[in-house]
């Protein structure tokens, strides 16, 4: 068993689809396959169910999965390990990015590493579910960092930094009748319907448990998935009205952005393994990203279980 075809398998454990893996790995899908399948043969296990439609992992391929990120994560701190030793920083450090970084200057910050740190790759990783996948990831070592949308939950081993926290507004079209009100109040929205993120995105439950919190329901007709941009444009049509952080309202011009009362406070968050976890990479990421942030407002800046 060689640690290149445990990394074949975890991207395509990953993505659920050999081509998409294959793009991930940088080689072709035939030698992509013939690994995997050499694998199996090897473990003597089916490690993958494969249909026309879709493949997923057997309850083998579950358990061998956890295995492999493990080994994998420890290969690349043992090697990380030797080339902070000689004094040359490298390796690689991937993190769980977002669809929207709010005020958060990240790619200036990951452009100042990079031009000091020119043999450390980085791999930004999207999760089309929202970020708290991303701390399933931190804990099995499948991810070095992550930034956290709102998190729900702060897990055991965790190391959590509060990197930015920003009020939310109402934004409606300029003939909106709530559009030249110096503020508006959560109850006098029950009855908009909403444009906004998946369920499952942190954005979305900054709002969501603000209506609840108020004794509503938030009525969310259209999920856009995209970006602000996607929202933006269904409010412009008369659509429907939608939640925006502030830092994003003045790309929209057009548009009439109303601060809300009470406030809500969309928060943002580095999620990171403990030192013995975290690579002499991740671990200087982590340090500037955190040193770049914009100093939250009133509240902890870090928090672990």
């Amino acid at each position: 068993m060689e640690l290149r075809q445990l990394e074949y398998f975890i991207a395509v454990a990953d993505e659920m689809n050999f081509s998409r893996a294959a793009q991930r790995v940088h080689v072709v899908q035939s030698a992509l396959s013939t690994s995997v399948s050499k694998l199996e043969r090897e473990l003597g296990v089916e490690l993958f169910n494969r249909s026309k439609q879709q493949i997923k992992l057997t309850p083998a391929g579950e358990l061998f999965r956890e295995h492999a990120r493990r080994i994998i994560h420890s290969a690349r701190l043992a090697k990380d390990s030797v080339s902070d030793y000689l004094g040359e920083l490298s390796g690689t450090v991937e993190v769980g990015s977002l669809i929207s970084f709010g005020a958060l200057d990240v790619p200036r910050a990951l452009g100042e590493f990079h031009r000091t740190y020119p043999f450390v790759q980085i791999i930004l990783r999207l999760s089309t579910s929202g970020s708290m996948p991303h701390l399933s990831a931190i804990a099995n070592g499948s991810l070095d960092l992550a930034f956290i949308s709102a998190p729900d939950r702060f897990p055991t081993g965790i190391d959590m930094r509060l990197l930015a926290e920003e009020p939310m507004f109402f934004v409606c079209r300029p003939d909106h009748h709530l559009a030249q009100r110096d503020r508006v109040g959560i109850i006098e929205l029950a009855q908009e319907n909403l444009i906004g993120f998946p369920a499952e995105f942190g954005l979305r439950r900054v709002v969501e448990n603000a209506f609840t919190a108020a004794g509503i329901t938030a009525r969310t007709r259209y999920e856009a998935a995209v970006n602000d941009g996607v929202a933006s444009s269904l409010v412009q049509h008369g659509l429907g009205t939608m939640f925006m952080p502030a830092s994003d309202v003045s790309r929209f011009p057009d548009l009439r952005a109303v601060p809300l009362q009470p406030e809500i406070v969309w928060p943002i968050y580095l999620a990171m393994g403990g030192p013995a976890q975290i690579s002499p990479a991740a671990a200087k990421l982590a340090e500037l990203i955190l040193a770049s942030a914009p100093r939250p407002r009133n509240r902890s800046t870090s928090q672990s279980s």
